[in-house]
């Protein structure tokens, strides 16, 4: 079995914020029970590596972990709320090069009120603004598509446009990580035609990966409206999740009522290649095959985008050609 291309690290449950669409914060993990740095050393080479939680800058040793992430990856972005403005500044003192996708889910007032925190906002956008005039690169928003915030969606995006700040979207999901089952969708034709907006400006700009990113959105589309996947899951082949306990998953977007299984335990196998070769990661690999969801999120989308490039390259090129002639781009076919 061919070693994965990326991993996501869940290094704590443990959350500052109380997000409606998710309950992590609701179900912390202890602090003397998570992963330690060193013990992730365990990890292959990769070429990318996402650090998540809950909030990772909770963690006092973060540096510690990064240092160690960088070792086995050249690529590191850490996802978080914003809220622990000084640690994410200092963090990145120590790695400019780091990547920092901050949470945003609508402009003030929406952003608080999913979020559950009031001046989260303020906090999130006030940090960005900081590293952007520290001069790091690799920042921008990440903003999850909920009930009634898909139009704030747009106009974070023209903001990270003028700002120079990427922008990562995702729809929200049900499963255990997210410890939620009735994140539902509810003004669907209202989120698509945002969606849609936004697939539109993006095949408008002139940089490629501006396409690819639209190309990702229509998937968010097809899964919205309850399509099928437009490329093959490999989650557990790919990518994995490791958890604060050290559980091995193929991705975040399992759920007991379908089915949820771990790959294995690297507190428990301490060799990378020893767990990914087990019969216990090929059995989930055949659960991933036969997985009755449609999930689309990034972290099990953009290793297939890499690999089935020709796809998501024909429809960007495609679709540019007809925003040029002031047509709407075309769904994604998935036969």
């Amino acid at each position: 079995m061919k070693r994965p291309t990326d991993a996501s690290i869940i290094v704590t449950y443990r959350c500052p914020m109380h997000c409606q669409m998710c309950n992590i914060w609701a179900h912390p993990t202890r602090a003397d029970e998570e992963l330690r740095p060193d013990e992730l050393r365990w990890l292959p080479k990769l070429k990318f590596i996402n650090i998540t939680g809950g909030e990772p800058f909770v963690r006092d040793d973060l540096a510690d972990i990064v240092r160690v992430c960088y070792t086995r990856a050249p690529r590191i972005v850490i996802s978080t709320s914003g809220w622990l403005e000084d640690r994410v500044v200092d963090l990145a003192r120590q790695f400019p090069d780091i990547g920092i996708r901050i949470s945003i889910e609508g402009l003030s007032l929406k952003n608080d009120e999913l979020r559950g925190r009031p001046g989260g906002f303020d906090r999130g956008l006030r940090t960005l603004l900081t590293l952007r005039e520290m001069g790091l690169k690799d920042i921008g928003f990440g903003c999850t598509v909920s009930n009634h915030n898909s139009t704030d969606m747009l106009a974070l995006y023209q903001l990270a446009r003028q700002l120079g700040l990427e922008f990562a979207t995702a729809a929200f999901h049900n499963s255990f990580y997210f410890h939620k089952h009735d994140n539902v969708i509810t003004n669907r034709q209202q989120v698509v035609d945002d969606f849609n907006q936004l697939i539109n400006w993006q095949l408008a700009e002139w940089h490629p990966k501006s396409w690819f990113r639209a190309y990702f959105n229509m998937g968010l589309v097809n899964y919205v409206q309850g399509g099928r996947r437009p490329l093959p899951c490999e989650a557990g082949t790919m990518n994995f999740f490791i958890d604060p306990w050290g559980e091995v998953w193929p991705c975040n977007g399992l759920e007991e009522k379908c089915w949820q299984q771990s790959m294995g335990n690297i507190r428990q196998t301490p060799d990378f290649d020893t767990l990914w070769n087990s019969d216990q990661a090929r059995q989930v690999r055949q659960l991933v095959a036969d997985c009755p969801k449609n999930c689309w999120m990034v972290g099990t989308a953009s290793p297939v985008m890499h690999k089935y490039i020709s796809k998501p390259a024909r429809w960007a090129l495609r679709n540019k050609w007809r925003n040029m002639r002031g047509l709407p781009a075309e769904t994604i076919d998935n036969g």
